[in-house]
């Protein structure tokens, strides 16, 4: 009888043959091992894998759904896995290697993560023998980081998931050895100290612990970012705490002069640490403010460094590393700038430099000792002045760590592929020099579903891991097939990067410009914000107009349609995350809805009789209904994981930075600019009937 081969392939093949084939094919593995070698295929598939003996000391990782079947042994003979720990072995932390030979396979790692991370190698492994009913490869890896930090940011300041959600999540992350997540948890929190402050919704200290303790089993440092000094308004639009505003009018900043607001912060940051029992950080935020100490007389950074002074004692005391985004010092001494420039040369960023040094040298005493300086950098980690500034924090004795970007502020989904070239960038920059070190920021400010950020995240894993070792295709497709099947990793399955450009002109489609965020506080966002209308006294004199973005939407319509079919097909071959695509489906129906609008319109626009003019008003109300229903269907499947609706008695704040998920209690937010169009699409409809109507009568 022929033996099946088992290869963990992007193409997802299967061999059938005597004898090992010659090709191997692409490694599948996410993320990908330093070294792996594989000589063969082994007798063990999922049928034949059943007992572990564990040699580790009585202490066990904790198994993930693929091998939560598996039966421990106090035979070693007996066993298919034999688990152990060598911390002699030369290897950095976090390492292993996995072996799987002719009667047995062998996972030792470095330290107990180490173990755990073998485990989830050979968890995906598994995951494609048994899906393929092939057996498992004759394989040697050798594996270990090459950046000991590896954290997504969970920003949960606009909304919640379910919680089983973030279970889940954690799940995930571990699989892909992410090994810290940076929970920015605002109102979210059921603060005990500073009550108020809690949204109704809040997820109390006890469960964020218990979300903590899980995260902790499977090696995720679960830390708190609580925003402080600026980005207060969740604290500050309570009128209980008006009187610590640095600006009355504004709830954007503290006073950093005030000692109550001392008391207020660290009453929050104790319910934080207390949520977050075994987090070895407290992110303490500051970015994005310029304070005024109530015309004190002290300068915008000695306020900045006052404050963080402050904060950073506090969370040594209380045994955390305290991390500080680095913006608001860099740009208060003029060296900021540069850090997004990237095509400045080494000369003119040494030169801004020379200039405008001394204005942090000066104040270099009172940079915390203690502190995390987070070098933010979402779209041009390249530049030389980004890494400047790493130096001088460096030079001058002080850590640094990276933030990238795998969702800023996109509408709907992430672009930019992901934003996986500036994660490489960044990464790979990162481990060349020396940094401990990276953060994956998955900003919720116009909270696209947290699905669709996956993609994102197995690149973070990859890079931070492993560096540069594939390209972003075959990073792709390891994607593809370890998130829905093996037979969808080839790349006639590759839609999200097609999705992009219709994301991107659905924003503002229907508008007069980039209005989107701005139409909830505009004072005639009809007039000003919703796209003009076809005037039928005046045929084609709108399709002129609006010529270049027709031409567009048609084009964009053939590609959803494409998208759709395609993504219908993976539904029905995906063997997991299939509620992945479901979001990914509502997203393309919901861009597929404006191409088609504003050809509906220049059906209006370009009808010369009373027959075709009403068969194209008919059709724009037919449409009104459609987008009913296609809002409805995303709500519903949205909702699955995710909480819509804030609660009844939610204040929104001052919404300083026009974050769309921060302007209605519901999620009207979503669909604001649909709506208005609408709204001016009957009445301008209305307008139009009469005066068909009109014309009629007087024939």
């Amino acid at each position: 009888m022929k033996k099946r081969y088992f290869l963990p392939i992007l193409a997802g093949l299967l061999f059938s043959c005597q004898s090992p084939p010659k090709k191997t094919g692409e490694f599948a593995l996410l993320p990908l091992p330093q070294e792996f070698e594989i000589v063969g295929t082994s007798d063990f598939n999922c049928a034949n894998v059943n007992h572990y003996f564990n040699a580790a000391d009585q202490w066990l990782p904790v198994f993930d759904d693929q091998l939560k079947s598996l039966r421990e042994t106090d035979d070693r003979s007996e066993a298919d896995i034999v688990l152990d720990v060598d911390t002699t072995m030369v290897l950095k932390p976090e390492g292993y290697t996995l072996a799987i030979t002719g009667d047995k396979i062998s996972i030792t790692g470095k330290d107990k993560k180490g173990l755990f991370y073998g485990l989830m190698s050979l968890s995906q492994l598994m995951e494609d023998a048994c899906e393929q009913n092939a057996n498992l490869p004759l394989i040697k890896i050798t594996d270990f980081p090459e950046l000991a930090y590896r954290a997504i940011h969970l920003d949960v300041k606009h909304h919640l998931e379910k919680t089983e959600y973030y279970y889940k999540l954690i799940d995930k992350l571990a699989r892909y050895k992410v090994n810290g997540i940076i929970a920015e948890m605002e109102d979210k929190l059921g603060y005990q100290r500073q009550p108020k402050v809690a949204s109704a919704d809040a997820l109390s200290i006890q469960e964020w612990k218990d979300i903590s303790t899980y995260a902790e089993t499977r090696f995720i440092d679960f830390s708190p970012l609580i925003q402080g000094l600026g980005h207060a308004s969740y604290i500050l639009k309570h009128p209980e705490y008006h009187a610590l505003r640095d600006t009355p009018e504004s709830d954007w900043a503290f006073n950093p002069l005030d000692p109550k607001t001392y008391e207020v912060q660290f009453d929050l940051y104790r319910d934080a640490m207390e949520a977050t029992p075994n987090g070895k950080y407290l992110h303490v935020g500051g970015d994005e403010v310029h304070t005024t100490g109530r015309n004190s007389g002290k300068s915008a950074l000695e306020l900045q460094l006052l404050w963080l002074g402050q904060v950073s004692e506090f969370a040594e005391k209380h045994h955390r590393i305290p991390i500080f985004w680095d913006d608001m010092p860099l740009k208060q001494a003029d060296v900021y700038r540069p850090m997004f420039q990237p095509e400045l040369s080494q000369k003119e960023v040494d030169s801004i430099w020379q200039l405008n040094e001394h204005k942090l040298t000066a104040f270099l005493d009172q940079f915390p000792k203690n502190c995390i300086y987070m070098r933010w950098n979402y779209s041009a980690p390249e530049a030389i002045g980004n890494t400047k500034a790493m130096e001088w924090f460096r030079s001058h004795g002080l850590e640094v760590m990276g933030a990238t970007a795998g969702q800023t502020r996109w509408t709907l989904m992430p672009q930019e592929e992901s934003n996986m070239e500036a994660i490489k960038t960044f990464a790979v920059n990162a481990i060349e020099s020396g940094t401990g070190g990276l953060l994956l920021t998955l900003w919720d400010d116009d909270s696209p579903h947290f699905e669709l950020y996956k993609r994102g995240i197995v690149a973070f894993s990859e890079y931070t891991w492993s560096g540069h070792k594939r390209n972003k295709e075959k990073i792709k497709a390891a994607y593809r097939q370890r998130e829905f099947s093996h037979a969808l990793a080839d790349t006639a399955y590759a839609f999200i990067d097609d999705l992009e450009r219709p994301v991107t002109f659905w924003k503002n489609a229907l508008l007069k410009g980039d209005k989107r965020n701005f139409l909830a506080t505009m004072d005639h966002p009809l007039e000003d914000g919703v796209i003009d209308l076809p005037d039928i006294n005046v045929s084609g004199e709108w399709t002129e107009k609006y010529q270049q973005r027709l031409v567009e939407a048609e084009r964009l319509l053939k590609s959803t349609d494409s998208i759709a079919r395609k993504i219908n097909e993976m539904k029905t071959m995906a063997v997991r995350n299939v509620y992945t695509l479901d979001i990914y489906d509502q997203v393309n129906k919901v861009v597929g809805f404006s191409p088609k609008t504003l050809l509906a319109l220049q059906e209006l626009d370009q009808a010369d009789n009373p027959t075709k003019r009403r068969e194209a008003i008919q059709r724009l109300q037919a449409l009104q209904n459609e987008f009913a229903t296609i809002r409805e269907n995303l709500e519903s499947v949205y909702s699955k994981v995710r909480i819509l609706h804030k609660p009844e008695n939610y204040i929104l704040d001052q919404d300083h930075h026009h974050h769309m998920a921060n302007q209605s209690v519901n999620f009207d937010w979503q669909f604001r600019a649909e709506s208005l169009f609408f709204e001016k699409l009957s009445k301008h409809l209305e307008n139009a009937i009469y005066i068909e109507n009109a014309d009629q009568l007087s024939k």
